[in-house]
């Protein structure tokens, strides 16, 4: 649980940094230094919302009666495979183009006033922070943990992610954003396809899906569900010694389709030669 949140709080993390450095960078080369007390308020609240969002569905589904709370689990787990599978496509596709739009974005603003320049620091950061929340609910859940582990992770991989993006803008280091967005792309999938298979298994707890009782394979004589074993690949891809033929059916389905698409070569888009700005450049030279 400690590493999948880590990873989402990375990559969801690195993505919102990058959007904040962006845009602080843009603001500060045109000399519109007086523009940025209104990109951190869109960031700010884009922040404030995403963290009670968590909490929210985190919190206010404990004092719900079992079916209820599993189809919710269910429904939330479902939407946020939905998020992230849209999200690792989305930068996939979106490469170098990602900071063009984002100026362009700012330089409308600019045009039209203070709530529209928050507005592009909201938007740009409130749509991971709705994945972050989303996923971040559905890996705890998914996983049965409590207690300070699953927020730590999230915690390292944001600070880890905030450390970067203040690095990259002061120009400390470079990153092959290429690659980075691409393996942490495999890895979310992986754990996206986890998170599908728990879904189906809420809901069939809940009596929405048929086949709970119909296993495809019971290793619980073997591999103790509580070991520590057992805890890591739960934690991490949500499997577990124990699976329906649907939960398994819907995981196998999920990474095959989803990973061979992601994996595929990219076509009429910039490659990853083309695109050294994004491999190799400061962030701070780029923007």
């Amino acid at each position: 649980m400690f590493a999948s949140n880590a990873l989402i709080g990375l990559r969801e993390g690195l993505e919102a940094s990058l959007v904040v450095v962006i845009l602080v960078a843009f603001l500060v080369k045109s000399g519109r230094r007086d523009a940025l007390r209104y990109v951190w308020l869109g960031v700010g609240t884009a922040v404030a919302l995403s963290v009670l969002l968590g909490a929210i569905l985190t919190f206010a589904t404990e004092g719900l009666d079992d079916a209820t709370a599993e189809t919710v689990a269910g429904i939330a787990s479902l939407i946020a495979v939905a998020f992230v599978t849209g999200m690792v496509f989305w930068m996939r596709r979106a490469g170098r183009a990602f900071a063009g739009e984002l100026k362009g974005q700012m330089d409308r603003a600019l045009d039209l006033g203070p709530y529209a320049i928050a507005l592009v620091g909201f938007l740009g950061v409130g749509r991971e922070g709705l994945e972050t929340a989303l996923f971040f609910y559905a890996t705890v859940t998914a996983a049965g943990e409590t207690g300070i582990g699953p927020v730590m992770g999230w915690v390292v991989g944001i600070g880890a992610a905030i450390a970067l993006g203040v690095a990259m803008y002061a120009g400390a280091i470079r990153i092959n954003l290429a690659k980075f967005f691409r393996w942490t792309g495999v890895m979310l999938v992986l754990v996206a396809g986890g998170i599908l298979a728990y879904a189906v298994h809420e809901l069939q707890e809940a009596g929405i899906v048929p086949g709970e009782k119909a296993y495809a394979f019971d290793v619980t004589g073997s591999i103790d569900p509580k070991g520590w074993f057992a805890t890591i690949v739960r934690g991490i891809f949500n499997l577990r010694p124990r699976m329906s033929v649907l939960e398994i059916g819907a995981w196998a389905a999920y990474v095959g389709v989803v990973m061979t698409l992601f994996l595929r070569p990219v076509r009429h888009e910039v490659t990853p030669a083309a695109a050294a700005p994004a491999e190799s450049a400061r962030v701070s030279e780029r923007v």
